[in-house]
């Protein structure tokens, strides 16, 4: 079984910056495909990077291109996702999702063997 917990998320103003941090506990070591998901409040979930440490590829929607990073500290088991210039259309539940699967990606939330409860992030303009 694998843990999943999201923190760093809170209130920031537009321009600014915040890390989200995704620690994982368990059986990981066979875990490859990291993603970032948000969900705003009336809007659908959608994969903002997701990443497969084992196959290289690296996906990001078009939104957030330019402005947030996904990266990992495999020493504490710890993804995490900067967000540079951030804006209000960011405002979203921001969960993290890990599966086990060595090549390619999937943007879609429920194809995860796991996922987080989500961290709140809020930008003001």
């Amino acid at each position: 079984q694998v843990q999943l917990v999201e923190s760093g998320g809170g209130l920031v103003q537009a321009g600014g910056s915040l890390r989200l941090s995704c620690a994982a506990s368990g059986r990981t070591a066979s875990m490859y495909l990291m993603g970032w998901f948000r969900q705003a409040p009336g809007k659908e979930r959608e994969c903002v990077v997701a990443r497969n440490w084992s196959g290289g590829s690296t996906y990001y929607a078009d939104s957030v291109k330019g402005r947030f990073t996904i990266s990992r500290d495999n020493a504490k088991n710890t993804v995490y996702l900067q967000m540079n210039s951030l804006k209000p259309e960011d405002t979203a539940v921001y969960y993290c999702a890990l599966d086990r699967r060595s090549l390619g990606i999937t943007t879609i939330y429920y194809e995860y063997d796991y996922r987080g409860q989500g961290t709140q992030v809020t930008v003001s303009s």
